[in-house]
């Protein structure tokens, strides 16, 4: 416990004297960097590799936003970077949001070896150095070309990753937005259904009445009153009118 603590203010000493030396010319140069980071890896923004450990986000965390903090650094957008730096390490805390970014990233790193492998079939010499050599193709994922193509290669596949997600967003959203609608209507209908059998029962009464009173009086029907039907006479011109038979 007392090597521990030993070690942790050594490294606030050694933080302390870092940020004495920085000049305000590097603050604002970091805020920069930061906000031209890609926007999906946060690891970009924490400028760390990807095998970078818990302990190291914490570390570099604490570093970079002491350096733009707003507080501390004079530049106008100070404060956005030092959010972007929060929610970076947030997401690289998160075990889920984290094991998400490095599937994506042994993905790009699968698929670069295997195009550098069919690359190496065609060069001889390279060919036979990594028959020899074992330690040939780990020294070429550590090589600087090779992180800078992973690099990129992750940009890609989180950005495709990304647009798949929002179009599916968007589709649930207009299918709930459809579901919704056709609720609404299916309400609308059913409410005016409603009105109009209860504006039928309402004048229930008035109509019975009416009706007795004629069936009573025999007269005409008052305005207002309904009427019985009319008969239909027949016509002997038309086809469809049965005509008496006369009968011997």
């Amino acid at each position: 416990m007392g090597e521990a603590a030993a070690a942790a203010e050594e490294d606030d000493l050694l933080l302390k004297k870092f940020f004495t030396e920085v000049s305000e010319v590097e603050r604002d140069n970091e805020v920069v960097r930061i906000l031209s980071c890609f926007k999906l890896n946060p690891f970009e923004y924490l400028n760390l590799p990807f095998s970078a450990s818990p302990e190291d986000v914490r570390k570099q965390y604490r570093k970079l936003s002491l350096l733009v903090h707003p507080d501390k650094c004079k530049h106008p957008q100070a404060k956005e970077a030092f959010g972007a730096l929060a929610k970076a390490q947030q997401l690289l805390l998160d075990s889920q949001e984290k094991d998400y970014i490095l599937s994506q990233v042994t993905a790009a790193q699968e698929e670069l070896l295997m195009k550098w492998k069919k690359q190496l079939k065609k060069d001889t010499a390279s060919k036979i150095k990594s028959l020899v050599d074992e330690k040939f193709e780990e020294q070429y994922v550590k090589s600087d070309e090779f992180q800078q193509q992973l690099k990129l290669k992750v940009r890609q596949l989180l950005t495709d990753q990304e647009w798949r997600r929002r179009k599916m967003a968007m589709r649930i959203s207009e299918e709930e937005g459809r579901l919704k609608k056709d609720e609404e209507e299916q309400k609308e209908m059913w409410k005016k259904k409603r009105e109009h059998e209860e504006q039928w029962e309402g004048t229930r009464e008035n109509r019975v009445s009416s009706w007795r009173d004629f069936m009573k009086s025999g007269k005409k029907a008052k305005k207002g009153e309904l009427r019985p039907p009319k008969l239909k006479t027949e016509d002997p011109n038309k086809s469809y009118v049965q005509r008496p038979v006369k009968r011997g």
